[in-house]
């Protein structure tokens, strides 16, 4: 490894000398790093296989300052290791002012670990964590996806509480360590312990969905950055609002309504979450930007939030290494400045630049736990006014042809009131409910509608989709 005080030049040539001798000789070798997006096969990051057996890159003289890398041979199943087969701390330098060349080697492999490698211990939590389907349909795609759940402490025993839901991006990593590339943020373990101390009174449901390996990219940016790919994020995000939400709406006991669902995810999974809150603003309520990718699209993000400003709230939590990129923080800092100005609370927006943040796991995994917390106190809905807790009501199934039915939390005593608003902002339907309510909506043409449900001062809200 090398150390992070030993400084190159901006005109660096990477040259690995030595590779397991497992390695294939037909296997392209990449690096993975802060300045390409921690992409794990980027063809403009492939080392060039020299007679002698290494490998080498030239970077453009135009990357400096420092950055963070690993090596791999084209994804994150086959990302250096050390020659146990262990994760390796990302390799840190910086880049400054003469040439020079920087030899290294690779000790391991995490798939060719030795002929008999040890079996991973799982640090899924169990029996909180468990994977809903290895191969989730991805319609909107056309792929399939591995996607985990996890379940409060009590969700088994307190039958008749519902919960709020958490999405989160990069599953692999969320959970477990023997899934991970390089660590995992142990959000099982945290929630769990946030529970048992009294300090999370109502748990949620953490939903993850794996990243698509070399689609990763493709999928969490709706806006194609040419030398790296993306413009898929629209159907991505169309996935977990359309099909993937639905489904956990259906199966698990959830409270449906925005302010008590959130995205959240770090790097691209940060762009996206940020991107998704905007397109949905009748779906998530919080919104967790971890060392966000803003940088990949930033005009067209900037833009598309000119355009689309946030329901005032939303909650807003960011969070990234003060010293990760050139640009980490300022954009991060830019974003927050932004939603501010469309006139969102201050109270809904929380930033953080931190001085030994880095863009890794183990930084997320420490953070997890603060923006959890900050991110399910009641929003702020208008400067002057004190946070407001959401009506925890439960609208299903959506999307529907048919009926409705509609759960009212315990603490409402008697009927609430229920709005249908059409696109245009037009009421449709108003009405006194009932807990337990079902609702003929078979008239109501087809579209998306916002539902709103009163009682006393506690109002929800969400997207309602007729079939």
């Amino acid at each position: 490894m090398l150390s992070s005080a030993f400084r190159v030049g901006a005109q660096t040539t990477i040259r690995v000398a030595a590779v397991p001798t497992a390695t294939p000789t037909t296997d392209q070798l990449y690096l993975a790093g802060s300045l390409n997006n921690w992409a794990p096969g980027s063809p403009a990051h492939a080392l060039a296989r020299q007679p002698d057996g290494s490998y080498e890159l030239t970077l453009p003289a135009s990357v400096t300052g420092p950055v963070e890398f690993k090596f791999t041979r084209g994804s994150w199943a086959t990302v250096e290791t050390d020659a146990k087969g262990q994760d390796v701390a990302n390799r840190r330098q910086t880049l400054t002012g003469a040439p020079a060349t920087l030899k290294l080697t690779v000790a391991g492999w995490k798939d060719l670990s030795g002929s008999a490698p040890v079996p991973c211990q799982s640090t899924a939590l169990q029996p909180n964590v468990r994977i809903i389907s290895e191969s989730f349909a991805m319609p909107q795609l056309g792929r399939t996806r591995r996607v985990w759940v996890y379940l409060p402490n009590d969700y088994a025993t307190a039958t008749a509480r519902r919960y709020p839901v958490l999405y989160m991006h990069d599953g692999q990593n969320v959970f477990d360590a023997c899934t991970s590339f390089s660590g995992e943020w142990s959000v099982d373990e945290t929630l769990s312990q946030l529970q048992a101390q009294g300090l999370d009174a109502t748990g949620s449901i953490v939903v993850a969905i794996d990243n698509g390996g070399s689609e990763r990219l493709n999928e969490l940016s709706p806006w194609n950055n040419p030398p790296y790919g993306g413009g898929q994020g629209d159907q991505y995000v169309d996935f977990m609002v359309q099909t993937l939400k639905p489904y956990i709406d259906a199966n698990y006991r959830t409270l449906t309504g925005r302010e008590f669902t959130g995205v959240a995810g770090s790097s691209m999974g940060g762009l996206i979450s940020t991107y998704a809150a905007l397109k949905y603003p009748l779906v998530y309520g919080r919104v967790g930007v971890f060392s966000p990718a803003f940088w990949f699209a930033e005009q067209p993000l900037f833009a598309y939030l000119r355009l689309h400003p946030p329901r005032p709230d939303t909650r807003f939590y960011f969070v990234a290494g003060a010293t990760e990129s050139a640009t980490m923080a300022p954009l991060m800092r830019a974003m927050h400045d932004s939603l501010a100005k469309t006139g969102m609370p201050a109270a809904n927006l929380s930033y953080h630049s931190v001085p030994d943040g880095q863009h890794a796991e183990w930084f997320w995994k420490r953070e997890f736990a603060a923006a959890y917390q900050w991110l399910i106190q009641p929003a702020v809905v208008t400067s002057n006014t004190k946070p407001m807790a959401g009506l925890a009501f439960s609208a299903y199934p959506n999307p529907t042809r048919n009926c409705l039915t509609l759960l009212l939390p315990a603490e409402v005593r008697g009927s609430a009131r229920l709005e249908i608003v059409d696109a245009r902002g037009r009421q449709v339907r108003r009405e006194k409910i009932q807990s337990g309510a079902v609702l003929d909506v078979s008239s109501l043409p087809a579209g998306v509608y916002q539902l709103r449900v009163t009682a006393g001062a506690l109002e929800g809200r969400q997207a309602l989709v007729k079939e």
